[in-house]
Order: structure tokens, then sequence, then C-alpha cells
């Protein structure tokens, strides 16, 4: 079983650590024969992982011999977009305006301003409405998500046990063995048909657990267009995980 430490990057001994303004997480794996070094483009996180018998200091040592590497790579990544008041951030494709409203009416209201971009206006304390933004994103990709699980299950002839909605960043969806759908909230932020794609996906797997033939005609039967969708995820998918993201995260 892997053993997983995140570490603050103060923890690691090396001055350069401090200067890269991204966390630092090292994992220690049974299987691994020597460190190796990535860089987390969902969660721009620097990520060591040391065989067991490896001190901690020599994360730091790696990550200093490999600095400008590391630099390179978050340098490269798109620049986060946290939920603050007058950013823009899309929603079902859509660019829109969001407006902290301060306290008052409860919640979050989307609304089209006439000639103008359409809003997000989330009523509370400004403190709060980072969280309450997201929690509203979250419950309206639920909502877009069980319309469209339901249209591809009937398709299918399949009935799945339920569907969850999480912040997940190694993958869109997921099927489990029980039937269970899990998928990421930030396909709200996406064009409708990706939403549409990666349901259908998940669904599809009620039937095949795998990525064999049978399994591609399978979505194909219930979604045709799943080659633009899928290319749409491969080239802005990693771009929709900047958003809610704090500069300093």
């Amino acid at each position: 079983m892997r053993k997983t430490r995140r570490l603050a990057s103060s923890t690691l001994k090396t001055e350069n650590i401090d200067t890269l303004g991204a966390a630092v997480e090292v994992r220690r794996h049974p299987g691994a024969r020597r460190l190796t070094l990535r860089v987390s483009r969902t969660r721009r996180t620097v990520i060591v992982t040391l065989p067991m018998q490896c001190d901690i200091d020599e994360a730091g040592t790696f990550i200093t011999r490999n600095i400008e590497w590391v630099r390179e790579r978050l340098d490269s990544l798109p620049s986060p977009v946290p939920f603050r008041d007058g950013v823009f951030i899309p929603l079902r494709g859509e660019a829109h305006r969001v407006v902290f409203a301060g306290p008052g009416k409860r919640g979050v209201v989307s609304r089209r301003v006439a000639e103008d971009f359409p809003e997000l206006c989330i009523a509370g304390h400004e403190e709060h409405a980072p969280r309450r933004l997201k929690d509203w994103l979250a419950r309206e990709a639920h909502r877009d998500l069980e319309d469209r699980v339901a249209f591809h299950a009937k398709r299918l002839n399949v009935a799945p046990k339920r569907i969850a909605v999480r912040d997940q960043t190694s993958r869109w969806g997921s099927c489990s063995t029980t039937g269970v759908l899990s998928f990421s909230w930030r396909l709200i932020l996406a064009p409708p048909e990706i939403l549409d794609y990666v349901a259908a996906h998940e669904v599809a797997h009620l039937k095949e657990m795998n990525h064999g033939p049978r399994f591609w005609a399978l979505v194909a039967k219930t979604m045709p267009a799943l080659e633009d969708a899928k290319r749409w995820l491969q080239i802005y998918g990693m771009d929709l995980h900047r958003y809610g993201m704090l500069a300093e995260e």
C-alpha cells in the first residue's frame, strides 16, 4: 500500500523551494526504485516520489537539482482564476461575470444583463461567497448529469445505482463495480455536449468495464458526436481546473 505524506514547501531544507509559489507533496512508495518528480497540472503541485528507504531531505535536494525544470513546468500552467468578485468564469461554455452581491438574500442567481455578459450573483458575506459559488456549481452539475445519465441509461438499457459529484483531478468521471457513477463538478463549466459525452462514457461502463471496441461502440450508439467531445477535453479540459483555485495554492 502506498504511503503518502504531503509537506509544506518550508518543511524541506532548501531555500529554492520557497520561491516556487507552489505546494510540494512528498510521497513514499514501496515500489519506487529511484526519486521521481512531476508537476500536477490540475492541482499546481510539485510531487516528489521517494523509495521507502530515502531520507526526506533527499526530496529537497532532488528538487533543487531540477529547480529550473520545475519552474518551466509551473510557468507553462494557465494562471489560476480564484472565485472573486469581478472575475469571469465559464458556465456551460459561456463566459459569466462573478458578482459578490453582499449581505441580503442568500443563494446564487444567474442573470443576463442587456448587451453585456451574463452574471452570477452570489449573495451573502464576501468571505463565504467562493464556497457558496462552488457548492452551487456542483448542484448545477449534478442536475445536468442526472438528466443526461438518465437519457443514456435508457438508450443503453442500464440502471446506475446513483450519481456522485466531486472535485476529481485525475479523471472526469468514473464507474464503480457497484454501479455508482462519479463525476467532476467542473464539467458544468464546459459546453453542454462535453458533460453529455462524459455522462454517456460512464453509463457505457455499466455494460463494459473496459475501453475495448464493444465499449466504444456503446458510447457511439448513444453519443454519435463523441470524437468532437473527446478532442475538446484533450485540448481544453485541463484549463477547467484553474477555476476556483487560490493563487497561492
